[in-house]
């Protein structure tokens, strides 16, 4: 994939990623920031752990369905439009959520999450397209910062607005900020140059394995992120004794150093010439933290508390170097739907991990569970193809 220097000189690409970054703010407060209003639903509705993880995962079953879709129509047509679309949808689908809670909740929220699926698929693609590859990795790694300050929102803002108008009706917080998005898109973020050629004429990257094996170990790397993003907030009320304010503040901060993470990832992949070698140690990392986690929740809690705050800038990690080497592997012809790939595997692993997770965690209690959650990242480590990534200088 090649940009032009032209394109590279241009202040303009800042200004495109600046408004991709708050347009996936926007839609990751609503696919994200379910996990906040976990306490309230299941004190408001009596719900067991595993029923509140359905509404978590519905909006990113509504990303799983429609991923690859997005992204084919963005190779063909262009990224903005895409944007703009799928963020228009997901507002009107939440915004009927938060007016009409009641039985097609559950198809709201997924319809909610298809929509956002558009800013998944072609938001990476068009960062992409405007920048060098000397700077890919930073740049990418600024663009996945959108779902730790989208995570980061929610939480400062989705318990304690959920706490005095009521869970539902807090999700027009989201909805809000994803119809703003859609006209600062259409207004400021055009699509980069394209070539002449058309989609689908490159021969296809998944003729080897390497890219698939990309998108297996970014999946599994979900299990950890998931574990402490989805039950973070829930463990410290009812198992620490924190209150439902100060619990989503911890999260938010979390989130927030996530998101230096990420472009600290990003810039370290620029630096030593490569996405997977980072991506590899950062599955390590992860271990490390879901197992002191369990050994904190059996003999100290502070150490539990401490790898949750550990945990939210470590599982982040890897994401932007994921989708760096994921566009760079594919091509410019083809990064939309093999972007499009790599979110579906990310997110379908996304929607059963609340869901799972919860039930275990329901019959083991959340040192076991999280213990048995670290596997996924030990099988990251020897999936990663770091042998077969293309050396760059």
């Amino acid at each position: 994939m090649s940009t032009t220097p032209d394109v590279t000189r241009s202040r303009r690409r800042w200004v495109v990623l600046g408004v991709g970054v708050l347009a996936q703010t926007a839609a990751c407060s609503f696919v994200y920031g379910m996990p906040f209003l976990v306490p309230l639903l299941r004190d408001t509705g009596g719900l067991s752990l595993a029923g509140a993880g359905a509404y978590v995962g519905a909006p990113t079953a509504g990303l799983l369905l429609t991923l690859i879709a997005w992204g084919a129509v963005a190779d063909r047509t262009g990224e903005r439009r895409v944007i703009a679309a799928g963020l228009a949808v997901c507002a009107a689908a939440v915004g009927a959520a938060a007016l009409l809670p009641g039985p097609a909740t559950p198809v709201l929220l997924v319809l909610g999450g298809a929509g956002a699926a558009s800013v998944f698929a072609a938001n990476g693609r068009m960062v992409m397209g405007w920048f060098g590859a000397h700077e890919r990795g930073t740049a990418m790694g600024i663009r996945q910062t959108a779902q730790p300050l989208g995570v980061a929102l929610a939480g400062l803002t989705l318990p304690s607005l959920g706490a005095a108008v009521g869970p539902w009706s807090a999700l027009l917080l989201p909805a809000g900020l994803c119809l703003a998005s859609v006209l600062l898109v259409l207004v400021l973020a055009p699509d980069p140059p394209r070539t002449a050629r058309p989609a689908g004429a490159a021969p296809s990257p998944y003729r080897t394995p390497t890219l698939w094996r990309v998108h297996a170990a970014s999946a599994l790397l979900v299990v950890p992120q998931f574990a402490i993003a989805a039950f973070g907030t829930e463990y410290l009320v009812r198992e620490q004794g924190w209150g439902v304010t100060a619990a989503g503040a911890f999260v938010a901060a979390g989130q927030v150093a996530g998101a230096f993470g990420r472009i600290g990832s990003g810039w370290w992949s620029d630096r030593v010439g490569s996405r997977l070698r980072p991506m590899r140690q950062i599955a390590v990392a992860a271990a490390v933290v879901l197992l002191l986690f369990a050994l904190g929740d059996a003999v100290a809690g502070w150490l539990a508390v401490t790898m949750l705050a550990v945990g939210a800038v470590v599982t982040v990690a890897d994401n932007g170097l994921a989708f760096t080497s994921t566009a760079e592997l594919a091509g410019r012809a083809w990064s939309g739907r093999a972007l499009g790939i790599q979110n579906t595997g990310q997110n379908a692993f996304a929607s059963a991990v609340p869901v799972v997770l919860g039930a275990l965690v329901g019959v083991t209690g959340y040192g076991a569970g999280f213990a048995l959650a670290a596997l996924a990242p030990l099988v990251a480590v020897a999936v990663t193809p770091v042998r077969d990534e293309p050396a760059r200088p």
